[in-house]
């Protein structure tokens, strides 16, 4: 071996400690939820499989902004996704085996089922492991920094895919929206907004970009709050649908579903820029 070469074997070793813990502490809870436990055997199988190829160009971009190594090509980037999903699928299957959710009674679909499920957030927290346990690289940190609009949209994914992931295989989602009237579920999405454009656009949170301070209140509200919300809203409904939670809902009260579990999504999108 090259002398050249360990120092970035042993950077990429770093990486992948950081990774492995990331991925633990961004799945942990749902690791721990009876809902997903039953949801990895229960869902069904095409969906499993759209989640897991749908989240693959996700993590893709994801490693662009802030993969758990420095990457300087897509290639990179793609190679980093894959290395992600493995450290989540490993990740997955040592917790649930800790936890006696995998044993040798089950059949294999079920094991398979279970710990693919719980990869895919795992494999984000993978990725997110270097901006939140390690020190970026310099030329990665200007890289994934790019204050672009889409950049931006795109971290504001993130943040709601990160709480309405770990809300949406809970029965309460659709317990609140019960209680609900048409008017409260107005005044959710309203104060969803509201929030939004307080949590970071309206106050001086770090994190905030720069070009808002010149834009008008109106600018920000439609391009960041409205937008976001949206993504929000989509995340939201996708989630929902991926676990079972809109089966035999009409309409309306799918939209009141929907709406409930955007109000952390969206408190998730607005927060997602303070953090990476």
């Amino acid at each position: 071996m090259s002398s050249d070469s360990r120092p970035s074997n042993a950077r990429f070793a770093r990486g992948l400690a950081r990774a492995f813990a990331g991925a633990i502490l961004f799945v942990l809870p749902l690791l721990m939820t009876m809902e997903m436990w039953w949801l990895g055997f229960g869902m069904p199988g095409w969906k499993l499989v759209l989640l897991l190829v749908l989240f693959f160009p996700f993590l893709v971009v994801l490693s662009w902004h802030s993969g758990f190594e420095p990457t300087f090509s897509w290639r990179d980037d793609v190679v980093d996704a894959l290395v992600a999903y493995a450290v989540g699928f490993f990740a997955s299957a040592l917790v649930l085996g800790l936890l006696g959710e995998l044993q040798s009674g089950m059949s294999m679909r079920e094991m398979v089922g279970k710990v693919s499920l719980q990869a895919v957030p795992a494999s984000i927290g993978a990725l997110l492991s270097q901006s939140q346990l390690g020190e970026r690289d310099d030329a990665q940190a200007t890289r994934g920094g790019v204050a672009t609009y889409w950049s931006e949209l795109f971290i504001m994914l993130v943040g709601a895919l990160f709480l309405a992931f770990n809300l949406a295989p809970t029965e309460e989602m659709v317990q609140i929206a019960v209680k609900l009237s048409d008017l409260a579920t107005c005044g959710l999405i309203l104060a969803s907004l509201i929030l939004m454009h307080v949590f970071v656009y309206g106050a001086a949170f770090r994190g905030r970009p720069d070009d808002h301070r010149n834009a008008s209140r109106l600018s920000v509200l439609l391009r960041f709050g409205v937008v976001g919300y949206s993504l929000a809203f989509l995340v939201s409904a996708y989630m929902l649908w991926t676990f079972g939670r809109l089966d035999g809902l009409a309409l309306a009260p799918a939209l009141q579903v929907i709406a409930v579990l955007a109000f952390p999504a969206a408190i998730g999108a607005a927060a997602a820029r303070l953090i990476l």
